[in-house]
Order: structure tokens, then C-alpha cells, then sequence
């Protein structure tokens, strides 16, 4: 490769001290290295999931084809095709349900959503997200789920990305934040319908993960 050369690994992972909670908004809450404790019992159950429903590039009905390849556990998966944006309880690749959602995963998420002020928060769809350098997610709402009471859990392992958070319009000025492995961010309540994005993932080699992130986004769908 030329010119210049991915980074070796995450500054953050030699000067970690702890999880700090950060109010970015009403009813959001960044959680920096909430989830750093657990990220091999995380990685291993995504590993376990992605087994069973592979990552795929889904399709926009639009016809446009997704930077981010994507799977899902739980009682649903979000999934794109020419038919829309929503909810499946199967994996539409396979016709198979999707693999039940790994106990580590729904006891973070709830343990996050209570620690940002989302104590009843019990997620029944955990979507995967896989970005690799030069994947990004534009602008968009959390809106095909049945219960918006519910805040969206959203979990960051591997490279870090620059996280967008937007107001209720598009045209809104994002903040940016950045997301580095462990971090947990909580959006609900008031913020829930906010307009939020990734920008483009840059180039680096984590010493877990090596050339990627994942992202695992918890939401109440059905």
C-alpha cells in the first residue's frame, strides 16, 4: 500500500483508565469503554452469530448498494431490498430465524440503557454492523421500529469512526464524536428520532479486529 501507513493500534487501548460517562444530549449518554471489559466474550459471540447468518452488502430500494455489510440476532433483523426498509424475523439469505441474541450481548445492553437512564430497556433485535476502511453510514433516523419509548444501544469494537449526531431535520449541523473501541453511546427519550451517521472509516489495523470496526446497535423492533 502506498503512502500512508494504517495505524498499529488504538492510543486509547494503552491509556484507558476506566469507563467515563459523557451527557452529550438530552437522553444521550456517551459510555467511553463501557464495554472494553467484555470485548473478548463480545467478540466471540459475534463471531458466533456471524456463523450462522453471514455478513452480506444489503441493497437500498434504490438500487444502491451498502457500503456497511450487515447481519442480525434476536427476534428480528433489519434488512433493505426493493421492497423497503424493516423488520424480518427471518434471515431473508436463508429463510432461516435469525441466531438468538448471545446472553452477553442483551445483559450489555441493558446494562448500558440502565446506566444512561434506560433501566427497563430489554432489546429484541441487536443489528451488526461490519465497516471497513472507506465504508460509511449517511445521515438517517432509527424509524422502522413498532416502540420509540425504547432507546437505540449502540456498541463500538475495533477502529475508531467519527460518529455524527444530528437534530430532528436533516438539514440540522451534526456534532461529531469519536468512537473508539468499548465505547457504548445511548440515544432515547427526546433524542430518539435524532438524525445521526458514520463518516467515512479510516484506514488502521486494531490488534483485536485488525482492518475493521463493528458496531452493534440494540433497539426494541417489535
Amino acid at each position: 500500500m502506498q503512502g500512508k501507513q494504517p495505524v498499529a493500534a488504538d492510543l486509547f487501548d494503552t491509556l484507558f483508565d476506566g469507563p467515563r460517562r459523557e451527557d452529550i444530549a438530552p437522553g444521550a449518554a456517551l459510555l467511553h469503554g463501557f464495554a472494553r471489559s467484555q470485548q473478548h466474550e463480545l467478540i466471540t459471540a459475534i463471531d458466533a452469530v456471524v456463523q450462522r447468518a453471514p455478513f452480506r452488502h444489503m441493497v437500498t430500494p434504490g438500487g444502491h448498494t451498502m457500503s456497511v455489510a450487515m447481519t442480525s440476532c434476536g427476534r428480528a433483523g433489519w434488512v433493505t431490498d426493493r421492497g423497503g426498509y424493516r423488520y424480518a424475523t427471518h434471515d431473508p439469505a436463508n429463510g432461516q430465524p435469525w441466531p438468538e441474541m448471545p446472553g452477553v450481548l442483551r445483559d450489555l445492553a441493558h446494562s448500558a440503557a440502565t446506566d444512561a437512564g434506560f433501566p427497563n430497556f430489554a432489546p429484541d433485535a441487536c443489528l451488526i454492523n461490519r465497516y471497513t476502511p472507506g465504508a460509511k453510514m449517511a445521515l438517517h433516523q432509527d424509524k422502522d421500529e413498532r416502540d420509540f419509548t425504547a432507546p437505540i444501544v449502540s456498541v463500538s469494537l475495533g477502529l475508531p469512526a467519527i460518529f455524527q449526531f444530528g437534530g430532528m431535520s436533516r438539514s440540522d449541523k451534526p456534532r461529531r464524536y469519536e468512537l473508539r473501541h468499548g465505547d457504548v453511546l445511548v440515544w432515547g427519550g427526546p433524542t430518539r428520532l435524532v438524525y445521526h451517521g458514520v463518516l467515512t472509516l479510516k484506514d488502521g489495523d486494531h490488534p483485536l479486529l485488525g482492518r475493521q470496526r463493528l458496531n452493534l446497535t440494540f433497539r426494541k423492533a417489535l
